[in-house]
């Protein structure tokens, strides 16, 4: 049997040897509904139901189990067929719900910071898994925005993560605006070129440190693939397409919140149109790094802007139940 989740409208039309008016139904129903039997589509021949409940499932998994935050942030565990465990976060604001997805369960590209890595790679999930995370009915409420920066290197994985875009994204799917979705990658430059002229969703770079050699024993893309390389593609991409582009800057106290990391960012940066999202760092069981003061972040984020770069400074969210940048993973075995 297959899972009608992860499809296209056309593939689900092939699939049920239907009508195309007939799969853009099905399609609406699995993507817009939150789906339950498939006995329940409406508007939908008798037979065609039956043979759809013959030959297919809805393939929307449920979460094992899940965690509130004491700022109101959900965190949920998911485990498919193959045994493969991923984390999903869930932050609902006044006027926005947002989605933060996991590309693959674990992650192999080795950055040293950040719990995902030390947990291992477990392997790629599929497009079904990745959507599955969005529209599992445990996920209240109608989502706005989606961001790929849960477990795992979305560029890694980047078939899948285009072809769960291309859902998100279509009108027969969930019809979400691509300028709402927005996935952050360490920067692997195959893989950022093909997604930057295929997809139109935003895109940001996790730039740790403007120094090339710092950010390699944090990073390590950085020795195929430089940031200042990275940040070229980039900014060819945004002057064409008009995409969000930017940067995700973690800072570390007295590790990457100096004045020179300040001027390095600025000389990197400048005339880009990139835009830079200061992080507050979090720390781990054994880690004795901390993050940044307020006031420092605050004086970074002054400084970039009053050099013309728009900054801006991310609350932390889900802290306490390791939902936080670059703790997922924290429970898992």
């Amino acid at each position: 049997m297959k899972s009608l989740c992860g499809l296209t409208a056309s593939e689900i039309e092939e699939l049920a040897e239907c009508t195309e008016r007939h799969s853009l139904r099905i399609a609406n129903w699995l993507y817009k509904c939150k789906p339950g039997s498939l006995m329940h589509i409406p508007d939908l021949p008798l037979k065609l139901r039956e043979k759809l409940k013959e030959i297919s499932y809805p393939g929307v998994l449920s979460p094992v189990s899940s965690q509130k935050s004491a700022d109101g942030t959900m965190k949920f565990l998911f485990r498919n067929e193959s045994g493969q465990e991923f984390e999903t976060v869930l932050m609902t604001d006044s006027n926005r719900t947002t989605v933060c997805v996991s590309s693959q369960s674990g992650c192999r590209m080795g950055c040293p910071f950040c719990v995902t890595g030390q947990y291992g790679f477990r392997g790629n999930l599929s497009a079904r898994d990745i959507l599955t995370q969005v529209l599992a009915p445990e996920i209240g409420g109608k989502v706005t925005h989606v961001v790929f920066m849960g477990m795992g290197e979305p560029m890694d994985n980047l078939d899948n993560v285009l072809r769960a875009c291309k859902v998100m994204t279509a009108q027969w799917g969930m019809a979400l605006s691509p300028g709402n979705i927005t996935v952050s990658t360490v920067g692997l430059m195959p893989g950022v070129r093909k997604y930057l002229d295929s997809c139109n969703c935003n895109l940001t770079l996790s730039l740790f440190s403007p120094f090339s050699e710092e950010r390699l024993g944090s990073v390590p893309a950085e020795s195929l693939y430089p940031a200042r390389e990275i940040i070229e593609e980039m900014k060819s991409a945004a002057s064409v397409k008009r995409r969000r582009m930017s940067a995700a800057y973690v800072m570390i106290s007295d590790f990457n919140d100096t004045p020179a990391h300040l001027e390095g960012l600025k000389e990197l940066l400048h005339g880009t149109g990139i835009r830079v999202n200061l992080l507050p760092y979090h720390s781990f069981p054994g880690d004795s790094n901390e993050s940044s003061s307020p006031e420092i972040m605050q004086h970074f984020k002054q400084e970039l802007v009053f050099s013309g770069i728009s900054a801006s400074i991310r609350k932390s969210r889900g802290a306490d139940i390791s939902a936080a940048c670059g703790l997922l993973a924290s429970g898992l075995k």
